[in-house]
């Protein structure tokens, strides 16, 4: 059949899909010419078979081929895009998926504005005002709350609406602009000054380390320790080496590093001949790499619609195959002119070696804290497909059917508390608000990608409604369920105590109490039950508070609505003062809330 198909591939751009003996879609790839990029993986004699040069990781997806299919194509330009579209979209075995599509915070500032504030985002605004510096890592808010604490801007956004000096001028942290304690231009200077430091970031470290020995100085510990926290999250954003670019260029760079089927990612943002962050990142998949593959992704996954393009220089520590297309890509959704080069001598090439050596120690790091995975040992006991380098473990809870919720945490070798999700839920029996669950974030796969591996807490019926839903959306994630084990009718939870069953498809698993493997998995379970407990009775609690506000006359629904969009929670309601309450629901209503809430 696969040869047939070969046979009559068209002489055109376009996608091309392998497909295995089930019919399930292996990998997608895209072509100047269909018919001479798709043979050039075979080999016709003496029978058909995979071609020599092929990786490793080709030449498995090869292998395991039945089935072909192909999209023709106008241009190859055309073929990139769907091709990117439909990886995204479809999440093949063999393609190379990165996990961090997340956008990365911006300091951006307004310079419209009367009086200007830094403040972080994620929003990419094409109003021609707003200056944006980063992207950053994790840095972003210890470098915005040191700008604020070193420079005398505006502290916080509600203050220019007070038309009062307020306690920041008195602790001498604002010059008090809001009622015209300086002008605009001595403001604007101080910006500036805000704007060097955010630049240089050698000198907002300086800065913050007067401030941590003042401190210090007056036994004012606690602070002391702070701003040694703030100070070192700020290093650790400039963990390259500073060096200072013979000219002032701006660019951005990207060098990776790969062994085995673990790569790093090392993105450098070099913006008037200094480096002023960096994001580097871990990438594993149980398949391999291709150096080229992963640099497009990489890139393409990058200039997202989201991010900022704040210079058109990109230089690549490697060459590859499709930088061209993918420089035709970007033109395009930019609306100007783009450069991907890989130098060969000078500052750049210093600098691409630098970002080099660092991907290199952050693949180290990683490989000699992980050279023994617990991960390995977990796919090898329950024979599971991939190693489960990200895990997303599910949990519902609910009180005899009311307030219901269901919650998903994320593990990649630590508990990613943003990509924590919550479902609020219909169901009723915990069997149908499992099924809703799981439905819900099925359905999210385009968005955020799916994991390696689900765990489920409860038993093997769970483990079979998953498996259910995922064939009839076409999608493949390992599986295990953990059912506690029950004493006198109360689940056990206690670590190295409770004799905890897993199951998975085929197979029930009994371990030591002492086995990491299950201590690992218990770890998982007890953390999505903490976090469904802990939202179910946040959500109950407000369910309780909304109906005793509702029993107040004068206030209905309408009413609940606007404190609840000022306030943020009904916590924060039975705390306001009355004159807080006034500014949004009025005198009248204001009085009658405040005196139920303090009866």
């Amino acid at each position: 059949m696969l040869e047939r198909e070969l046979q009559n591939l068209p002489l055109s751009a376009g996608v091309y899909k392998f497909y295995d003996k089930q019919n399930k879609l292996l990998y997608i790839g895209k072509a100047k010419i269909l018919k001479n990029r798709v043979k050039s993986y075979f080999k016709f004699t003496p029978s058909l078979l995979p071609a020599n040069k092929l990786s490793q990781r080709i030449q498995k997806m090869i292998n395991e081929a039945f089935h072909l299919e192909f999209i023709v194509s106008p241009s190859e330009y055309d073929a990139l895009i769907l091709e990117n579209s439909l990886i995204k979209e479809l999440k093949p075995k063999y393609n190379i998926l990165l996990r961090d599509d997340k956008t990365y915070p911006y300091i951006a500032i307004d310079m419209d504005e009367e009086f200007p504030r830094f403040e972080i985002t994620r929003k990419i605004d094409k109003k021609k005002s707003i200056k944006y510096y980063g992207p950053f890592s994790n840095s972003a808010n210890d470098i915005l709350k040191a700008l604020y604490l070193t420079c005398k801007l505006v502290q916080k956004k509600a203050c220019l609406k007070e038309k009062k000096a307020c306690l920041f001028y008195q602790i001498n942290r604002c010059l008090a602009p809001c009622v015209g304690k300086i002008s605009k231009k001595e403001y604007a200077s101080i910006v500036v000054e805000a704007t060097e430091l955010l630049v240089d970031r050698k000198k907002l470290i300086s800065k913050v380390e007067t401030k941590m020995i003042e401190a210090s100085q007056n036994l004012n510990f606690e602070e002391a320790a702070h701003l040694r926290d703030m100070q070192k999250a700020i290093k650790n954003s400039l963990h390259v080496i500073h060096l200072d670019l013979a000219k002032i260029e701006s660019f951005d760079l990207f060098a990776i590093e790969i062994i085995g089927n673990v790569a790093s990612i090392m993105r450098l943002f070099i913006r008037e001949g200094k480096v002023v962050s960096s994001i580097d990142n871990i990438v594993k998949n149980s398949n391999g790499y291709e150096l080229g593959e992963l640099y497009k992704r990489a890139l393409l996954q990058f200039y997202n619609e989201k991010t900022k393009l704040i210079n058109t220089q990109i230089i690549v520590a490697d060459e590859f195959e499709e930088y061209s297309d993918i420089k035709h890509v970007l033109e395009e959704k930019y609306g100007k002119k783009i450069s991907i080069i890989t130098p060969q001598k000078g500052d750049k090439l210093k600098l691409i070696n630098i970002a080099r050596e660092n991907a290199k120690e952050k693949l180290s790091q990683y490989l000699n804290k992980n050279s023994n995975s617990i991960l390995e040992e977990i796919k090898d006991l329950f024979d599971l497909k991939k190693t489960p380098y990200r895990v997303e473990v599910f949990d519902n809870s609910h009180i005899s059917g009311d307030s219901p919720v269901g919650c998903m945490i994320t593990y990649e070798e630590k508990f990613l508390k943003a990509n924590y999700r919550v479902f609020n839920l219909q169901s009723k029996d915990e069997y149908g608000q499992m099924k809703e669950l799981l439905t819900r974030r099925i359905k999210n796969f385009k968005k955020d990608s799916p994991p390696d591996l689900w765990v489920l807490d409860g038993g093997s019926t769970l483990l079979k409604l998953a498996k259910k839903l995922l064939l009839e959306h076409e999608q493949q994630i390992d599986l295990l369920a953990i059912a506690k084990e029950k004493r006198d009718s109360k689940a056990m939870r206690a670590k190295s105590k409770a004799n905890d069953t897993i199951y998975t498809l085929n197979y029930d698993f009994k371990l030591p109490t002492s086995d990491k493997r299950l201590q690992l998995i218990q770890k998982l379970r007890d953390e999505a039950h903490r976090f469904a407990i802990t939202t179910h009775r946040k959500k109950k609690l407000s369910t309780d508070m909304k109906i005793d506000l509702l029993e107040v006359k004068g206030i209905g629904n309408a009413t609940i609505k606007k404190l609840i969009s000022y306030f943020g929670t009904f916590e924060n309601i039975h705390k306001a003062s009355l004159n807080e309450l006034k500014s949004v629901i009025g005198e009248r209503n204001s009085q009658k809330l405040h005196n139920f809430l303090n009866k």
